[in-house]
């Protein structure tokens, strides 16, 4: 290879630019043909014979334009040729190639086969043999061969997504040269160190080459992942780069199972650093659905690092049988648990201290693990709910206590029998003195953690032996009395620490160990509502399958090609190898990552010193020839003299227009321009803008026309009515009311529809509900009305018409959960201070979307805005009990009749349209001393 860019294929010609200073002067010699003027004033002297004159010389800037022009031949002549390719391989051995096909050398692979495909030219043409080892294959036929052999080698190659092995690929390639030195031996290295000591240059220079070259490539673009930490509010990213001696700024990607693009980032080093890390901030649940994260433009498997259950962050819910005590923090059952869990998972506690009411509530937060604190008897209906929550993946942590040690021995969510009482020191069930925690098993989740010295179990509660005991026993004492026992239900666990949660009993919940036994049990719990049960099964015993591989550029594939199921080993981290290559492990329904680098591995470049390599880039290209863009070059200058000649000889004077002429062309057409001004306008509203203007600047009540005039008449009379009364009683003027038909007119204008089922009224069509469906996914909400006073949603098979002809109408709908409007919901106090919501009747409730937890919206749900329910039913009759005539006396009375119970059906619909306007606005803190004074408190 030349060390040159580029070389003359004649370089002979380039003596004749010894000429240029000739050529300067003749063309001084030869200045071109003046210009002739005529002047008019002196026509009479036109016949007399004009005298030639010539100028001294021509202008300097048309010389040097004919000098470029003579150099520019002179130089494709000479014929310029870009990376040229000579023959100087070192004679008196083989040529030797020792390749990188590791994952760094993904991006310039391509450079790196017509390199090393050169090599193998010169060694071709010099009859040399040649020998070929890649760093990155499990084995390799180093013996030196024909180029021919070598060349299909090298074309059969292609980089993979590991950190190259070049040990073993010098032991093969020593192996096969047997005492042969090299003649030149070629590293075509990636520039990083596969390891803290490697001396592979030092290696290679054993084997005594007479030219021993180091080819790399651009190592300003090798970035590596190595770490990915879902903290409490951002995911932690760390990236290492092998160049670092100037400032940069990497783009961070963060990408879904679907590979889209759902959060961004950004790491930036200073001069000198090559480790960084930053932070990509977005929700807990969008967190959640992270599948990796790589680097913008990286492609390379380095670049990406792969995510599977174990990143995603838990929801835990907290509840124990005793409350907090805040003057006494540390005696409190569950602080300890939230200073091991916090940093690591969203922790969830109970707003009601009833279980019976509290658990349900929690349970349809969708929680990875439900964490009791000496709970020993559960209420009755919890058990059902809590074992179907299990039996689908969740796992249910227990801490022993008193209550425990007193409740009854066959709690069918106990691992195991527990004996009545609990073992005390000193007591009837007592050791002389405190325990101390055996080795924890390798079968286990805990294996690997390293058993403390310093921890000691001062009491506990029993297991009654069993023939499984021992091997549902995840950690035991030092007299192997089981400490931490286990129960399989179904695709969840149930898990029981024999000790409290605080350190009355013993001293675990004080130590580190506590802590990375609770992290431990978080990464084998179900995470994002999908049963990880491969996972947490794999850290025992199983053995997973390849599901993904990842490809030497970053991308995942399907096809796991010769890669080998991969076993977990207690207590280290699998490593990526020849045969479990980096890729997802497992199946579907749960997985475990395995990157290319080590979890905090950092790039190093490669260590040159001692050794007398010379170091060399890839090549640019192919060998390509300068003297065609040379000769078009000259041609554009010959053109460019001949124009300049010809103008100099006025050539173009007749053909140019006057300047005045032109710009009063250019003044003419732009005033015409500007009288026409009116014209440049054009009208591009259409039919009904006025309408929509209309509805826009005003604020209008809607009801849905059913088609039957009565019904109808009422709505509209009815929504009259509540207008007055907003207008007369509050801030807001709405317009008058709107009836609409589902099926044509514009629903977005609206806040509110107001829809009164009728059991007679034709069935709304499909794209009728499609559209009502669209609102309120889009914050819109519908008050459905039965009129009947029967509820329709809680009195079993008591459902009359209108009822049965709104399931009809719901079955059809995208709607979230519904409860009665409780007691403490925003509608009680948006305006008025209620406690129920009549109409023409009062016995049936309000229903509302039901308030849960820890569910979020989805796009096939129907969304909120700002907590407002998009749907509302009740069966009182609201418009019935608004409705007024032209004189605005009510038309229909109240049942009973009773202008009270009609004073309050008005201030339930100001309610609503203030929770429709206004949102949870009034949940806010800051009016409670109002609404207390309110009430009189």
């Amino acid at each position: 290879m030349n060390a040159l860019p580029f070389a003359f294929a004649y370089p002979v010609i380039l003596g004749a630019l010894v000429a240029l200073p000739v050529i300067w002067w003749l063309l001084r010699l030869t200045p071109p043909r003046p210009k002739t003027e005529v002047f008019p004033p002196l026509k009479i002297l036109a016949s007399v014979l004009k005298r030639e004159e010539t100028p001294a010389q021509s202008p300097w800037w048309l010389t040097l334009l004919r000098m470029l022009l003579a150099a520019t031949i002179i130089l494709a002549i000479a014929d310029p040729v870009f990376n040229p390719r000579t023959s100087s391989l070192a004679s008196g051995g083989p040529l030797v190639l020792f390749v990188d096909n590791s994952w760094a050398a993904a991006p310039d692979w391509e450079r790196r086969i017509q390199t090393a495909d050169a090599l193998i030219d010169d060694a071709e043409s010099a009859g040399t043999p040649v020998s070929i080892a890649f760093t990155a294959d499990p084995t390799n036929d180093a013996i030196p061969g024909t180029a021919a052999s070598a060349r299909d080698k090298l074309r059969a190659a292609e980089p993979r997504p590991l950190v190259p092995d070049r040990e073993r690929a010098f032991q093969a390639l020593r192996a096969a040269l047997n005492g042969i030195k090299p003649g030149t031996l070629a590293f075509l290295s990636d520039g990083a160190a596969a390891k803290a000591d490697d001396a592979t240059i030092r290696r290679l220079a054993e084997l005594q080459p007479a030219d021993l070259r180091l080819i790399e490539g651009d190592a300003a673009g090798t970035v590596a992942i190595t770490a990915a930490n879902n903290a409490a509010d951002a995911m932690t990213v760390k990236v290492t780069r092998l160049n670092s001696s100037h400032a940069a700024s990497v783009a961070l990607n963060a990408v879904d199972s679907q590979g889209r693009s759902i959060a961004n980032g950004r790491v930036d080093f200073r001069p000198g650093q090559s480790v960084a890390t930053s932070s990509i901030t977005a929700p807990f649940e969008m967190r959640n659905d992270f599948a990796r994260v790589s680097v913008d433009n990286g492609a390379t498997a380095g670049a990406v690092h792969l995510l599977d259950d174990a990143f995603k962050r838990r929801r835990v819910v907290l509840l124990s049988g005793a409350g907090g005590d805040e003057f006494q923090p540390l005696l409190s059952p569950l602080y300890y648990i939230q200073r091991a869990l916090q940093p690591y998972a969203d922790l969830i506690q109970p707003g009601d201290s009833d279980l019976s009411v509290a658990i349900p509530k929690l349970l349809a937060s969708n929680p990875s693990i439900i964490i009791m604190a000496d709970i020993g008897r559960l209420p009755e209906e919890t058990y059902e709910p809590l074992t179907r929550w299990i039996s689908n993946g969740g796992m249910l942590l227990r801490f022993a206590g008193p209550r425990m040690a007193a409740a009854p021995a066959d709690d069918p969510l106990i691992p195991v029998i527990l004996r009545q009482g609990e073992r005390a020191l000193g007591g009837t069930l007592s050791w002389s003195e405190p325990q101390s925690l055996a080795e924890f098993p390798g079968f286990g989740p805990f294996a690997g953690i390293t058993r403390p010295a310093d921890v000691v179990i001062k009491r506990q509660v029993l297991a009654e032996p069993t023939p499984d005991l021992a091997e549902r026993t995840w950690a035991s004492l030092a007299d192997g009395t089981p400490l931490v026992t286990m129960k399989q239900l179904a695709s969840g666990q149930i898990v029981l620490f024999h000790v409290t949660a605080e350190a009355t009993w013993s001293d675990l919940p004080i130590s580190g160990t506590f802590v990375d036994m609770l992290r431990h049990l978080l990464q084998i719990s179900r995470s994002g509502g999908v049963t990880s049960e491969a996972r947490g099964n794999a850290r025992v015993s199983e053995t997973l399958p390849p599901f993904r591989m990842l490809t030497a550029k970053g991308t995942l594939v399907s096809e796991t090609g010769a890669a080998r199921p991969l076993i977990p080993q207690a207590g280290t981290e699998p490593t990526a190898n020849f045969d479990n290559p980096p890729g997802l492990y497992g199946s579907e329904d749960g997985f475990t990552s395995l990157n290319v680098l080590p979890e905090n591995a950092e790039l190093t470049p490669l260590d040159t010193t001692g050794t007398n390599a010379v170091r060399e880039g890839l090549i640019g290209g192919e060998s390509w020839s300068a003297k065609p863009a040379l000769f078009l070059a000259a041609f554009l200058l010959l053109l460019a003299d001949s124009l300049v000649v010809l103008f100099m000889n006025g050539a173009f004077s007749r053909s140019r227009p006057p300047v005045r002429t032109s710009a009063m062309i250019a003044i003419a057409l732009g005033a015409g321009f500007l009288m026409q001004t009116g014209t440049l306008h054009a009208n591009d509203s259409r039919p009904g803008d006025d309408l929509i203007l209309q509805r826009l600047d005003n604020t209008h009540l809607a009801y849905v026309v059913t088609g039957e005039p009565e019904v109808d008449n009422i709505s509209e009379r009815g929504l009259e009515g509540l207008t007055q009364f907003l207008t007369f009683r509050t801030t807001l003027e709405p317009a008058p009311p709107v009836g609409i038909d589902l099926t044509k007119d514009e629903l977005a204008f609206y806040p509110i529809i107001y829809w009164p089922v009728s059991a007679t009224a034709p069935m709304p069509s499909s794209a009728a509900i499609s559209r009502i469906d669209a609102y309120m996914r889009n914050g819109g909400t519908v008050l459905f009305d039965t009129r009947d006073q029967i509820s329709a949603l809680d009195n079993g098979g008591n459902v009359s018409a209108n009822g049965q002809r709104l399931q009809q109408i719901l079955g059809n709908l995208d709607i979230p959960p519904l409860e009665p409007v409780p007691s403490d919901h925003v509608l009680t106090k948006s305006f008025y201070l209620l406690s129920s919501f009549p109409g023409r009747y009062a016995g049936s409730p309000l229903w509302i979307e039901a308030r849960q937890g820890g569910r979020e919206a989805t796009e096939k749900s129907a969304a909120t805005a700002d907590g407002v329910s998009p749907i509302l039913i009740t069966g009182n009759d609201f418009a019935g009990a608004w409705a007024i005539d032209d004189n605005g006396i009510p038309m229909l009375p109240t049942v009973p009749s009773d202008e009270t119970q009609r004073e309050y059906a008005y201030r339930s619909g100001v309610n609503i349209m203030m929770y429709m306007l206004t949102g949870n606005y009034k949940t806010d803190q800051v009016h409670v001393p109002d609404l207390l004074e309110r009430l009189g408190q």
